[in-house]
């Protein structure tokens, strides 16, 4: 570690945190970066690679992240990215199944010091499923989180956490803390993409069957225990929204959760030049075997789409995503397209005229809708579908949290090729704040201020430098 860094480490209880921004008031994440920039942080970190200041550290991931195609799995490949630039990345990624060769050479060729275990188990999917998780039942964990736990893998993690060869140990989601030892020797970092427990809430609110709702219940106690007892075990939890460091602000001082909010890649997903000519057309984004995003397209398709098509007639909707669910496959129709996995989805935001999500649940941030800003689209999305993003409802976008009103705006923005082009530039300009190089540094700071920290002790970084 580089002894003239000018970062503090205080004790919880002694950092100079505003404790109003834990409250009602909401800080936004361009509030986030602006600060980070006033404060002299992102000069910090201008060293050479392997140079005085280079954190060791092992990235703990369940399942593979090669190909890159889920929000989480964007999020993780991007700031992993920006870290390896400045610091020693192990990336331990183990995953069910026979080994993957190809896969493990793929992400050696990414990452030169990856190490990958195949845990052997079975990739059990449908029916499979369900008996799988009446074996895990009986259990205290969720099954989201036992379902990857790992004789072999704890025995690795035991080794390396005995041997203590690296600064800090990111453990990447919730689901890769069930196989960390019970006592941490290594500073060590967990990235919640997600409050999950709040996931597996709403979705016991919304299932349209008591089946299903009594299990998500179920799931739902499971998870808060489970979710508590690891925020609480770890040295220091990253959120990527301000409302996530609140729900978890409950189970621990909010001191020891920074928010590290969501980036795009603005290389890749930029405004085309000259925009192309385009009809009605309606674009939704996501892995399309995803629960919120299942139930998003179902309602879409049940409670909105009719109401466009009445003022819109050649209105489209097509829904892009790998991995339909039948239930998905069921919706296409001549007014409805379902594309499967594509090469990219950049084409298909290119030729969208609206952005759509709505989501009524989930949680963390939906990168899909920094991605549709950044490429210049109107996007429509509700509040839930939106939430944990800086995005202003009256310049950047529309939220709108009731069919009839979806439906609304996104006839105003077919219909008036004036207001769509306004909502397009101030989602392109805005969303030009958020590149993956600011979060990529934004994460390294919490990395160097956590890796000082002594072993075994939970403190808060406070980034604070120094006159």
């Amino acid at each position: 570690m580089d002894p003239e860094r000018k970062l503090s480490v205080a004790p919880v209880g002694t950092l100079a945190v505003d404790r109003r921004e834990i409250g009602p008031r909401r800080i936004s994440q361009t509030q986030i970066i602006e600060d980070w920039g006033r404060s002299g942080l992102c000069q910090l970190h201008q060293r050479p690679q392997g140079g005085v200041g280079t954190v060791r550290i092992l990235w703990v991931k369940a399942d593979k992240l090669l190909p890159v195609q889920s929000g989480g799995n964007i999020r993780s490949y991007n700031i992993l990215r920006q870290l390896a630039a400045h610091h020693e990345i192990t990336f331990f990624s183990y995953y069910d199944g026979e080994r993957d060769v190809r896969y493990e050479r793929v992400l050696q060729e990414e990452f030169p010091n990856a190490v990958c275990l195949s845990t052997g188990r079975p990739d059990v999917t449908g029916w499979r499923r369900a008996l799988d998780y009446l074996v895990y039942f009986p259990g205290c964990d969720p099954y989201a989180v036992a379902r990857f736990s790992s004789a072999g893998v704890r025995r690795r993690l035991h080794q390396w956490y005995s041997d203590r060869p690296f600064d800090a140990v990111v453990c990447d989601f919730l689901d890769a803390a069930v196989n960390l030892p019970r006592r941490l020797t290594i500073p060590t970092i967990l990235f919640q993409h997600n409050v999950e427990s709040e996931i597996w809430r709403r979705h016991s609110l919304t299932a349209p069957r008591w089946t299903k709702r009594l299990m998500y219940s179920v799931e739902f106690r499971k998870m808060v225990r489970y979710e508590r007892a690891m925020v609480q075990k770890v040295h220091h939890v990253i959120a990527v929204s301000n409302r996530d460091r609140e729900l978890m602000s409950a189970w621990m001082d909010a001191s020891r959760i920074t928010v590290v909010p969501t980036g795009v890649d603005l290389r890749r997903f930029a405004p085309e030049t000259p925009p192309r000519n385009i009809g009605p057309l309606l674009v939704f984004v996501g892995a399309m075997d995803w629960e919120p995003n299942i139930d998003a397209v179902e309602y879409f398709c049940k409670e909105i789409l009719h109401r466009v098509l009445a003022e819109v007639p050649e209105a489209r909707f097509r829904i892009v995503g790998r991995n339909p669910d039948s239930r998905v496959h069921k919706l296409a129709s001549s007014s409805v397209e379902v594309t499967g996995s594509v090469p990219s989805v950049v084409d298909h935001l290119r030729e969208a005229a609206v952005v759509v999500v709505p989501l009524r649940i989930g949680g963390g941030t939906r990168l899909k809708i920094y991605e549709a800003m950044a490429m210049g689209k109107a996007v429509v999305s509700t509040s839930v579908g939106a939430e944990g993003l800086d995005i202003g409802q009256e310049r950047n976008l529309i939220l709108a949290d009731d069919a009839p009103a979806f439906a609304k705006a996104i006839q105003l923005l077919l219909q008036d090729p004036e207001s769509r082009c306004r909502y397009e530039r101030a989602a392109a300009q805005h969303a030009a704040r958020f590149d993956w190089s600011v979060v990529g540094e934004m994460f390294s700071q919490v990395l160097d201020a956590t890796a000082g920290l002594p072993s075994g002790e939970k403190q808060a970084c406070a980034f604070v430098p120094e006159g």
